[in-house]
């Protein structure tokens, strides 16, 4: 599969030509899989997807990333040390400060098909605010975090981890300028980022 066509939704999850070409923004999504819901609301936000069905295209996925953007020499900023250890043998080094990097890796909790947005919190950020963060951002996720709207995403937080619920919980959503960017109250604070999701199938 090449990359473009991961890029643009390649794989099993594919949109629909007819689907992507004849919704328009305000159409219902009743009857469209949560997944395919995703992707469409995602890249209306300005988002990048990347499909990957193995770990091997996860890397070679990054791996293009890397060379598109010219980011062989550039660090990721990450938060997470379990995510540095699993990319450890790829060819980006990483940082765990924020002024030294154009990029920030990071996981995610859930992935919002209603707005195609992505829920992260204090065990993404810590403290930080989206707007700390630097202006590309890179999140490995995968297909069983997929949810149908933010209240099932909070949900499932709350039933994770129980009394002990994280702070800072919020949404990345905008991925490029548009006039609604301040409209949804989890995104207060935000900023609009250049964001690649890789998206790991595991179901």
């Amino acid at each position: 599969m090449g990359f473009l066509d991961i890029l643009f939704g390649g794989g099993k999850k594919k949109v629909s030509k007819e689907t992507a070409e004849t919704r328009g923004d305000h159409m219902p999504d009743i009857n469209i899989p949560v997944d395919e819901k995703f992707t469409i609301h995602f890249k209306q936000n300005g988002g990048k997807f990347i499909y990957c069905d193995s770990d091997i295209e996860v890397s070679r996925a990054i791996q293009n990333i890397v060379t598109e953007n010219n980011w062989e020499s550039e660090p990721f900023f990450v938060l997470n040390e379990r995510l540095a250890q699993k990319f450890s043998k790829e060819p980006i080094t990483f940082t765990d400060n924020a002024r030294q990097s154009e990029v920030f890796f990071t996981t995610c909790e859930h992935l919002i098909a209603q707005n195609g947005s992505i829920l992260v919190c204090s065990n993404q950020l810590l403290e930080k605010k989206v707007n700390e963060l630097p202006s590309n951002v890179v999140v490995f996720a995968t297909t069983s975090q997929l949810v149908e709207n933010i209240g099932e995403g909070l949900k499932t937080i709350k039933k994770k981890y129980g009394q002990k619920i994280p702070a800072n919980i919020t949404t990345l959503k905008h991925f490029k300028a548009t006039k609604e960017n301040s409209d949804d109250f989890l995104t207060y604070g935000s900023s609009t980022k250049n964001l690649y999701l890789l998206l790991l199938e595991d179901l």
